[in-house]
């Protein structure tokens, strides 16, 4: 017990000294700029850090409340949350653009319940309590809450967007509003989690209108955030769906090259970690050594946990995947590549991906998208792929390139060059010894 104790504690100290480390704390990009996230993209959303009581008049049953008084035309009640709705169209937030400086800087359209309900009327959509779904709530000072509602109005037509368009509003794709935002800045930061936050839920919504059981109409409860078969017979609880994805940085023995993959939907030049879905019945870290051995043929032993990220800007039927991300040891080196699912894969170099990581100009990728928003905005949309941006250095072609920082591959394979990643296995072998 002794000697248990003694190592719990050495590991314990290590894990406190590692996590005082700024490096893991805070992953740092060297090999990319000066760059530096705060945390994943999607992630950290500041609209939803903790759960209200019931009781607190944010809350999703005493907002919702609330909403029913405004619906049947009455005005708010003392100390009654003010209502933030941000409109969704075909998975499309709703945007605006602001210039800071010279540079301009993308935002979430929010707009009032009475904006929202008068837009929607001009389109001949009645606003319900059943269209809205509750994001969270945040306080303004003085006693002072703001409640934030996400609703889907595709139904509403081409009038809805021309009327907001007249404010120079636009419905932005998720992805581009994904590389437009400047990870720098935390509260940009934010908003983007906000945004895949309530397109998850939306197309939850979309995907689960009856019920798998005995088929009944779902109906929503809990303002949106669950729902209920309404068959009396069944009443079958709905939660929204995340779909668990594994992502992994797969190294060799020596530690100096990792095997990166190419698909055929990947814009030329780019690779990437390996990817693949959880099945029933399965770990995490079988799932990394199955897909690793299922797509290249490689055997995979240690399995070493990174982070994760929400990923909600895949398809609609799929509203929020989740990727787990981890480093994979490998224990062979031949690649056998499944066809059906890689394009290529390949052994890469540690001073390779260093400069692919060196030369790939991110920040102007990002700059660009925020251009095209801010175009998009003013109802002047380019034409340009943004993919031009992350790989081209002096006009000249990069031999390759890797995801921009607002992917989870990105901080597997950065942490890996800046030699992070040792730090985290170390440390892992050290608890799993406990």
């Amino acid at each position: 017990m002794t000697l248990l104790l003694s190592f719990s504690n050495s590991a314990i100290t290590q894990l406190v000294s590692l996590s005082r480390n700024p490096i893991l704390r805070r992953p740092q990009f060297s090999t990319m700029s000066t760059n530096s996230f705060r945390s994943h993209a999607f992630a950290g959303n500041p609209i939803k850090l903790r759960t209200p009581k019931p009781s607190d008049p944010f809350s999703p049953a005493s907002a919702l409340k609330t909403l029913k008084t405004l619906l049947l035309g009455h005005t708010h009640e003392p100390h009654s949350p003010n209502f933030k709705i941000l409109p969704f169209r075909k998975g499309r937030p709703l945007a605006g653009s602001v210039r800071d400086s010279t540079e301009p800087n993308w935002h979430l359209a929010w707009l009032g319940f009475g904006d929202c309900k008068a837009f929607l009327e001009n389109s001949e959509v009645n606003l319900s309590e059943d269209s809205l779904v509750y994001l969270g709530s945040d306080s303004e000072g003085d006693g002072i809450y703001v409640v934030y509602w996400a609703i889907d109005v595709t139904e509403a037509g081409s009038g809805l967007v021309k009327e907001l368009g007249g404010r120079q509003f636009c419905f932005v794709e998720l992805r581009t509003l994904m590389v437009a935002t400047d990870w720098e800045n935390a509260s940009a930061m934010g908003q983007l989690a906000i945004a895949g936050h309530a397109r998850s839920l939306l197309e939850w919504h979309t995907v689960s209108r009856f019920c798998g059981f005995c088929g009944g109409k779902n109906i929503l409860t809990d303002a949106g955030r669950r729902k209920q078969c309404s068959n009396e017979l069944c009443k079958k609880k709905i939660y929204p769906r995340v779909d668990p994805v594994v992502i992994m940085l797969v190294i060799d023995k020596e530690n100096d090259r990792v095997l990166l993959s190419r698909q055929s939907r990947f814009v030329p030049r780019m690779w990437s970690c390996l990817a693949g879905f959880m099945e029933p019945g399965e770990s995490l870290e079988e799932a990394v050594r199955r897909e690793t051995w299922e797509e290249t043929g490689i055997e995979v032993g240690q399995v070493v946990y990174h982070s994760s990220q929400p990923w909600p800007v895949g398809p609609s039927s799929m509203p929020c995947q989740l990727m787990v991300g981890f480093f994979a040891y490998a224990k062979s080196l031949d690649i056998n590549v499944d066809k059906e699912e890689l394009e290529d894969a390949k052994w890469h170099s540690r001073e390779d991906v260093k400069k692919a990581l060196t030369i790939a100009e991110y920040k102007k990728a990002q700059r660009t998208a925020a251009v095209k928003v801010d175009q998009m905005c003013k109802g002047v949309e380019r034409g340009q792929s943004l993919s031009s941006d992350f790989n081209v250095e002096s006009g000249e072609l990069a031999p390759m390139f890797i995801p921009g920082p607002f992917a989870i591959a990105n901080h597997l394979i950065s942490s890996w060059v800046n030699g992070v990643e040792a730090q985290v296995k170390q440390l892992a072998s050290s608890i799993s010894n406990l």
